[in-house]
């Protein structure tokens, strides 16, 4: 079996990357050692490579800056490679995430897989924004040319479903793995205590302004409480930082946070095993690594009540689930869990329990491979 994943965001080349990058590299080296071949096909702007990571085979092409066309040309070189690619080790299954099958040329005796780690449609209607006529028309051609699906929680098929049709296509709900051996049981001695952190996107979707409106419900009642934020910085349309204008807006309380900036996924463990309790509000989830990963490091953990929040979190028991729209319910769960200190080290062990219940990278290798199997004996 030959496994292509399609993809720009796999970490290599020093590459700040997210969690589609994470989990491509992680699912891809899973393969290898079950002998199935990876390769990974992406645009990069400043490299054109062929690189190997560990047996992945990661192809670096370098995009189109024809203005207008950039899409054109690029399916082009897409098609080219793969075509080459396919001619000397013939290809299995070709994966991607839900839009870039549009115009991809359909190879004979190849299936096609679409993984759903969130498309347009999804986010779009997640964040209450017009649904763009260009991308909601790749979207849907991509759709119709998959032979299967793989969703990556629940609520990522079922608010899919909505906008987009499966038809009688096969899918699946595989959860993204987490690596329970590098998010390893944290050293209670090296948490600084009232350290808050959040890591992902600085942006509004991820839940950051309501964060800090609740940091400065909280700052007179709980002065030694610092939020520690790490993630790269979302940037407006005319090129506005959000980073600064939440700086601006809550300048207030200046000495009650820090903006990190985008950290490296190695260094994320040590991050976490300094928080007292790892929060992420998020206004639109697919999945989100960073919860699952901060609760099997055994974090006391609020995650969004919204999307797939209580398909990871049992609320009370092994984390805490919050409004992510509403700043006095945040505060309010930050409140509850330090009222429970505690009761940490206990939360924690069922925390990591949870996820080496749900997202143990052995079990979701083989579901990823069951499913692979099946796909390719389709007629």
């Amino acid at each position: 079996m030959h496994i292509v994943f399609l993809t720009g965001e796999y970490p290599l080349h020093n590459k700040i990357h997210g969690g589609i990058g994470s989990f491509v590299q992680t699912i891809a080296k899973g393969l290898i050692n079950e002998n199935i071949a990876v390769t990974v096909i992406g645009f990069h702007p400043t490299v054109n490579s062929v690189d190997d990571d560990g047996g992945v085979k990661v192809i670096s092409l370098s995009p189109s800056k024809v203005p207008g066309l950039k899409w054109y040309y690029n399916y082009r070189k897409l098609n080219n490679e793969l075509r080459k690619l396919h001619s000397k080790s013939p290809i299995s299954i070709i994966e991607s995430p839900e839009l870039q099958l549009a115009f991809l040329d359909k190879i004979p005796g190849v299936k096609y897989v679409i993984r759903l780690h969130g498309g347009h449609h999804f986010f779009s209607v997640g964040e209450n924004r017009k649904v763009n006529f260009w991308k909601g028309f790749q979207e849907k051609r991509s759709f119709r040319k998959a032979d299967g699906f793989i969703a990556v929680s629940n609520h990522v098929k079922e608010e899919t479903q909505r906008f987009l049709s499966y038809g009688s296509k096969p899918i699946e709900i595989i959860n993204y793995p987490v690596s329970i051996e590098r998010f390893y049981p944290s050293d209670p001695s090296k948490v600084n205590k009232n350290s808050l952190v959040f890591a992902g996107t600085i942006c509004e979707k991820k839940g950051v302004r309501q964060l800090l409106q609740a940091l400065k419900l909280l700052h007179v009642d709980f002065p030694d409480l610092h939020l520690n934020l790490y993630g790269r910085d979302w940037k407006f349309p005319d090129g506005r930082s959000y980073t600064e204008l939440m700086q601006v807006s809550f300048n207030q309380i200046k000495d009650h946070y820090t903006f990190h900036g985008p950290v490296e996924q190695v260094k994320l463990p040590s991050i976490y095993e300094q928080a007292e309790i790892c929060i992420f509000p998020s206004h639109s989830e697919t999945q989100g690594l960073v919860a699952p990963e901060s609760m099997a490091m055994e974090k006391p953990v609020i995650f969004t009540q919204l999307g797939p929040g209580p398909e990871t979190i049992n609320h009370g028991i092994d984390g805490w689930l919050c409004n992510p729209l509403d700043p006095i319910d945040i505060a309010d769960k930050i409140k509850l869990a330090l009222s429970q200190r505690d009761s940490f080290p206990e939360i924690g062990r069922r925390a990591r329990a949870r996820v080496i219940e749900k997202f143990s990278p052995k079990k979701i290798l083989k579901s990823n491979i069951v499913y692979y199997t099946s796909i390719c004996h389709l007629k």
